[in-house]
C-alpha cells in the first residue's frame, strides 16, 4: 500500500513575472515582493450625461440612476471597461425594453491603455516603483430618443 502525500511538503509553484524595460531589456521581478495598484484609464469623458458602469455599485442602483438621466436627457452614454462590459450592455438593454421600444441603442466597443503601478512591499528591500501598461476592452452605449 502507498504512502499517504502529506499536504505540508507540496511546493506551490512561484512564477517571477518578466517586465519590459525602456531600454529594451527585460526585468525579472518577484511578484510576492510588489503591491498592485490599478489605475483608471487616463481620458475619462466628463458630461452630466455620461455613465460609467462598475461591478461594486448595485445594479438596480445604477439602472435607477441611468433612467433618471435618460429622461432627463435627450440621449446619455453608458460606459464599461472590463468585466463591467457586460453589465453596461445589460443596463442599457434594460432601458431599452422599459421604454417599450422608444429608446434606441449605438454600441462602440474599444481598446483602452491601462497603467498600473508596482510598488514594493519593503522599500529598503525590494528596488523602485516600476510601471506595467495593459490594454483593456471598453464599450461605449449610446442610449437615445430617435427623432420622430
Amino acid at each position: 500500500m502507498a504512502e499517504p502525500r502529506s499536504l505540508v511538503s507540496a511546493s506551490v509553484p512561484h512564477n517571477p513575472m518578466v517586465l519590459p524595460t525602456p531600454e529594451g531589456s527585460t526585468l525579472e521581478m518577484d511578484p510576492l515582493e510588489y503591491t498592485l495598484r490599478k489605475h483608471l484609464p487616463r481620458k475619462l469623458p466628463k458630461r452630466r450625461n455620461d455613465v460609467y458602469v462598475n461591478m461594486k455599485t448595485d445594479f438596480k442602483a445604477q439602472l435607477a440612476r441611468c433612467q433618471k438621466l435618460v429622461d432627463a436627457h435627450r440621449e446619455i452614454c453608458i460606459h464599461g471597461l472590463g468585466l463591467a462590459i457586460n453589465r453596461a450592455i445589460n443596463i442599457a438593454l434594460q432601458l431599452q425594453m422599459s421604454s417599450q421600444g422608444a429608446l434606441q441603442l449605438a454600441a462602440n466597443t474599444s481598446t483602452v491603455e491601462l497603467i498600473d503601478d508596482l510598488e514594493p512591499e519593503d522599500p529598503d528591500e525590494a528596488g523602485e516603483p516600476l510601471t506595467r501598461t495593459r490594454n483593456n476592452s471598453a464599450i461605449h452605449i449610446k442610449v437615445f430618443h430617435p427623432n420622430a
